[in-house]
C-alpha cells in the first residue's frame, strides 16, 4: 500500500474543537491504495510545518494532505497554491502575530498544490457534499504549513496538498457542516489523489 500522513490542527481561536483533526481522527486507517498515518499539528507559525517535515522524514509518504479550519466557509476546499506570506490578525497559539513576513526569506511567491484539486472537488460534489477550488489558503498557519511543505517538497515524489472544511456543526457557528459528512468528503478526497 501506499502511505499517506494527513495532518489536522489543535483547536485555536478559543474554540475547544478543531474540525480539521476531530474528522481526521474518525478517517478508516486505510482508504484505497493508502495507508493513513494521522497526526495533530501545532497552530503556531512554522512550529506545525515542522511537525509535519519531522514525521515525513521518518515514514516517507507518498503523500501529505493537511487539514485545517476555514471558518466563514461552507463547503470543503482543496487548495490550489501556497503563498510565501506570513500575516496573523489574531495571534497563533504561541502568541505570534506576524504581518506580512516571508515564509522563506528569497523563495518563490507561490507554489502550487501537487494533488489533484479540481477532480477531488469534482468528486466530492459528485457524492452531493459541497466542494469548491480555493485559490487562497490564507496567510495564516494553514498557508504557513502548506507552502513550506510545497517548498521543501519541491520536484520530488511526494505529493502535498492541503484542504481545508468549514466550521462543524458541533461548534455552534455557521455555515457549518456535520463532522461526519466533513469525514465523507475528506474519504472522497483521498480515494481521488
Amino acid at each position: 500500500m501506499k502511505k499517506l500522513l494527513i495532518t489536522g490542527f489543535e483547536p485555536f481561536g478559543g474554540e475547544q474543537i478543531n474540525p480539521s483533526w476531530q474528522s481526521v481522527l474518525r478517517l478508516p486507517d486505510e482508504i484505497g491504495d493508502y495507508k493513513l498515518t494521522k497526526l495533530c499539528i501545532p497552530v503556531v507559525f512554522g512550529e506545525g510545518a515542522e511537525r509535519v517535515l519531522k514525521t515525513a522524514k521518518e515514514l516517507s509518504p507518498d503523500v501529505i494532505l493537511c487539514v485545517g479550519q476555514a471558518g466563514g466557509r461552507k463547503a470543503i476546499t482543496p487548495e490550489f497554491l501556497g503563498i510565501n506570506l506570513r500575516h496573523a490578525e489574531i495571534p497563533d497559539n504561541k502568541g505570534n502575530q506576524p504581518k506580512d513576513e516571508p515564509i522563506i526569506s528569497g523563495g518563490e511567491n507561490a507554489l502550487f498544490s501537487t494533488i489533484p484539486v479540481r477532480k477531488i472537488a469534482q468528486k466530492i460534489n459528485e457524492k452531493e457534499v459541497l466542494s469548491a477550488v480555493s485559490y487562497s489558503a490564507g496567510a495564516y498557519v494553514c498557508n504557513d504549513v502548506l507552502y513550506t511543505l510545497l517548498a521543501y517538497f519541491k520536484n520530488s515524489e511526494t505529493k502535498v496538498g492541503f484542504i481545508h472544511v468549514p466550521y462543524c456543526t458541533e461548534q455552534n457557528k455557521e455555515p457549518s457542516m456535520p463532522l461526519s459528512t466533513i469525514v465523507d468528503g475528506l474519504t472522497i478526497a483521498i480515494k481521488n489523489i
